[in-house]
């Protein structure tokens, strides 16, 4: 039998590095979401975030990882995560584009994602991101000391596929996060409560609900990178990186700076306005 994965719970000035990570990995979204419109490429974001990433003094984190070729994982609609951003993939009035960001900076890895609504996004997936959204922090509150990782899925999943009829992808799952973007424990969107790894203090977390808007499940795209829903509905991606303190979460990346730049973009007209998602 293989040997399980051992979990490193962080000292107090580790995740002070990895809060540095992430700030940049949060700085690179706001970028990109002052950036995106119809019309521009996937390559386009991906250059102008490595640029970024490499200026503020990291190295992007996804790029070379078991030979991923970008520095971004960018997926529009249909494309649950792992999209390969090129010159061939061009954003269109009514897209929802889900872009997740790796950073390595002072030997710690940051990790986060945002599906951004570009230009007259229908209501209908509006409701969909806005419930990923609110699923997110429904997760964040349930790691707290003493739960399991097991009432982290079970929060997400409860809000998104019991109360919502969305379905939770199981395929694809948050992990924990460090020096390494994959550690253990592994952290799904679905589960019992109860269940799994006790959560104590020094746990680092990237939790990150993939929800789709039809049916759970996912098939790879023929590059071998990208996944998709079988029925071809959209699908939305949230994720922070966070860690587990005595007196609650600590949510280490940070989607306020998005939201500042999605205010001076001409081309984001519909909002998900986060304050309503909950306060953790």
């Amino acid at each position: 039998m293989g040997r399980k994965k051992m979990i490193y719970y962080k000292t107090d000035e580790e995740i002070e590095l990895l809060r540095q990570a992430n700030l940049v990995v949060s700085k690179t979204l706001a970028l990109v979401g002052s950036m995106l419109r119809p019309g521009m490429t996937g390559k386009e974001i991906d250059d102008a975030a490595e640029a970024f990433i490499r200026d503020h003094g990291g190295v992007p984190g996804f790029k070379g990882y078991n030979n991923f070729p970008a520095s971004l994982c960018v997926s529009p609609n249909e494309q649950v995560v792992h999209g390969i951003p090129n010159k061939e993939l061009v954003f269109k009035d009514g897209d929802i584009v889900s872009v997740d960001c790796g950073v390595v900076l002072n030997g710690f890895n940051g990790d986060a994602a945002y599906t951004f609504p570009i230009g007259n996004v229908s209501e209908e997936v509006m409701k969909l991101l806005r419930v990923t959204y609110e699923s997110l922090y429904k997760g964040i509150k349930a790691a707290r000391v003493g739960n399991r990782i097991g009432d982290i899925g079970f929060a997400i999943q409860d809000y998104t596929e019991r109360k919502h009829n969305y379905g939770v992808v199981r395929e694809l799952v948050g992990h924990g996060v460090g020096r390494e973007l994959h550690e253990a424990p592994e952290v799904p969107n679905y589960g019992k409560r109860g269940r799994g790894l006790r959560i104590k203090p020094g746990l680092t977390i990237a939790i990150e609900p993939m929800i789709n808007m039809g049916k759970k499940y996912v098939e790879t795209s023929k590059d071998g990178w990208t996944y998709v829903t079988k029925d071809r509905l959209p699908s939305a991606h949230f994720e922070h990186s966070v860690a587990i303190r005595r007196t609650g979460v600590d949510i280490l990346s940070d989607h306020s700076f998005i939201e500042a730049a999605l205010d001076k973009n001409e081309y984001i007209v519909k909002r998900l306005h986060p304050a309503t998602a909950g306060v953790v």
